[in-house]
């Protein structure tokens, strides 16, 4: 089995370090909504799409661990993926960690398979994590954002608190009942897109913690190659 090294600067209290993470199992969750109006929503805009309504929620995709990266650019096939902001749990050295990146995805392939289409494109994600300790407490507050750049605009594409899916707790539960296994990391699910989904050349996307002040952020430059035949 592949193993992902990534570099990370993790914060937790007053202190700040980096650290080498490493990276044994990755799992995108999907429809982890906590508001059924708004699962509701994201399930119909993806229906929309052509992609089938799931038979249970939330649902727990396998990804290659090779797929996680912190780099700018990332390469796909063709125009029409796109990039979805999503809080991430990291469990490393006994210890629960949040941090943010991107479930980029086929929405191509997504229509056929969803399992499949997740493993087709890079999962970008910043290089900060908080402890979960800090921001347990005050967890509801947290807002997800992102913006892409369409048509060479950059608009704001998702907002929202993290209120609206279910807790990093439930979302591990639902996963095994031992949680979240050692040297893993989880997407957690994401906000539905302001005025649908779409592709962007560039996608940025940030967490933000208003209680203690602070925002981890990252973007990446989405490359197309050609596809033939």
């Amino acid at each position: 089995m592949s193993k992902a090294h990534i570099e990370f600067t993790i914060h937790q209290g007053q202190q700040s370090a980096a650290q080498t993470v490493t990276i044994e199992t990755t799992i995108i969750a999907g429809w982890t909504g906590r508001d059924p109006v708004a699962l509701e929503k994201h399930i119909r805009e993806l229906e929309e799409l052509g992609v089938a309504r799931p038979a249970s929620t939330p649902i727990y995709y396998r990804v290659a661990n090779a797929r996680l990266t912190t780099s700018s650019v990332i390469e796909v096939s063709g125009g029409e993926s796109s990039g979805e902001v999503e809080f991430a749990i990291v469990r490393s050295g006994g210890k629960t960690y949040i941090g943010v990146g991107s479930d980029h995805t086929d929405r191509k392939a997504e229509t056929f398979n969803v399992t499949v289409s997740k493993q087709m494109c890079e999962k970008p994600m910043a290089s900060e994590l908080w402890a979960f300790d800090d921001v347990k407490d005050h967890w509801d507050q947290l807002i997800l954002r992102s913006w892409a750049v369409i048509n060479g605009e950059r608009v704001l594409y998702q907002e929202g608190n993290v209120v609206s899916m279910l807790a990093p707790e439930d979302v591990m539960a639902g996963y095994s009942a031992d949680g979240l296994p050692e040297n893993s990391v989880m997407f957690c699910g994401t906000l539905a897109a302001k005025g649908g989904i779409r592709p962007a050349s560039r996608f940025e996307f940030e967490i933000e913690d208003p209680v203690l002040g602070r925002r981890i952020s990252h973007g990446y430059d989405v490359v197309e190659l050609p596809v033939l035949g």
